[in-house]
């Protein structure tokens, strides 16, 4: 057994390092173990990798090239996800329930901070996000431009989930992860077009997050790419408050005098607000019509199984976020990043009947 702090010796300029071996002889395990904890294999206890981690700062342990600091990984650490309107969707909560597991098997635990929709001059930034309690913020649901600027000053390390487009991803000061959503929604439009359709509409509000912008753009794409024209009367890409998009969505379409073949929708809960429409107004739709969503959501019964639409892996999205702001937690001089996952997309028929 290696007890106490071991002194690193110098033989000319060559530096006698520490081993992993000396680290789990120190410890009591096996070199296996420790060499798992140093590459982040998911089945070593949270307790094991601490202890790991501690010994190696103890020891002087070089990885990569320079010595584990004692801030390092083996200590424990805190991030906030920063979140508005953190129970309004159970996809939301599915992305952060599965951050909280995988941070947790670094030592590091998830804290909440909850924030307004909608800045207010009566509204004060959370004190504990300028204190060295929070090491890192996870930013999700915040689309407020405003608040985001606030947020964006935080001397923290950072990864936005999506943004207002009011915002450019080049101002961040921190990483940006988004849903793919030009390629994905081109790919749904055309399931449409290749069914014969060419009356076809978009309802989705442009202006609240940068995905929702993509994913029209990549409907328009399309529409182009088949010499078909985008509608500008079947399109609703503004719609002022999530609350009412339901009323809101009814409005547009009691406006129109004749429906298009299908909407392509930029969410499975618009679709959704289609289908409570429609439900009401069945004179409108007597064979059904034709409607897409974005999510694959298991959220809104009425629609589930039945929409084409992008298949997000909301576990795994949660793990990706938390392996980007674990890096930049600890590389936090590397360039910020803009990171693109890519959704599979699911065909299914997508008449709503009702």
């Amino acid at each position: 057994m290696i007890r106490g702090r071991r002194k690193r010796r110098m033989v000319g300029d060559m530096t006698n390092k520490v081993t992993m071996q000396e680290i789990a002889d120190a410890l009591g395990i096996s070199r296996v173990t420790v060499w798992k904890v140093f590459h982040n294999y998911e089945n070593v206890s949270a307790a094991l990798r601490s202890n790991v981690w501690d010994k190696a700062v103890e020891l002087g342990y070089v990885k990569g090239g320079r010595e584990i600091e004692q801030a390092g990984q083996g200590r424990e650490r805190n991030v906030s996800v920063i979140v508005a309107r953190p129970d309004s969707a159970a996809f939301s909560m599915k992305i952060i329930h599965s951050l909280a597991r995988e941070l947790s098997l670094y030592n590091i635990n998830l804290m909440y901070t909850y924030m307004p929709s909608r800045y207010s001059d009566k509204y004060k930034m959370p004190q504990m996000l300028y204190s060295n309690r929070v090491q890192g913020a996870v930013v999700l649901n915040i689309y407020d431009k405003t608040l985001t600027e606030g947020i964006n000053r935080l001397n923290l390390p950072k990864v936005f989930v999506d943004v207002t487009q009011q915002i450019s991803p080049g101002n961040l000061s921190g990483d940006l992860v988004l849903l793919e959503g030009q390629d994905t929604m081109r790919r749904i439009t055309e399931s449409l077009v290749a069914r014969g359709m060419t009356k076809i509409g978009f309802i989705g509000d442009i202006g609240h997050a940068r995905t929702i912008c993509d994913r029209y753009e990549g409907f328009c794409r399309c529409m182009r790419e088949h010499g078909l024209t985008v509608e500008e009367g079947f399109c609703l890409t503004r719609i002022k408050e999530i609350f009412s998009c339901e009323e809101e969505i009814g409005a547009f379409l009691d406006s129109l005098p004749l429906l298009p073949e299908a909407f392509v929708c930029a969410s499975d809960f618009i679709a959704h607000c289609l289908w409570l429409y429609f439900s009401r107004h069945r004179e409108r739709v007597p064979e059904g019509i034709a409607v897409t969503g974005y999510d694959d959501s298991d959220e809104f019964a009425d629609v589930v199984g039945l929409l084409t639409t992008a298949s997000v892996k909301t576990e795994l999205l949660g793990k990706r976020i938390a392996m980007q702001i674990i890096y930049r937690m600890e590389r936090g001089d590397a360039p910020y990043e803009t990171i693109y996952v890519k959704p599979s997309v699911i065909e299914r028929n997508s008449i709503l009947c009702v």
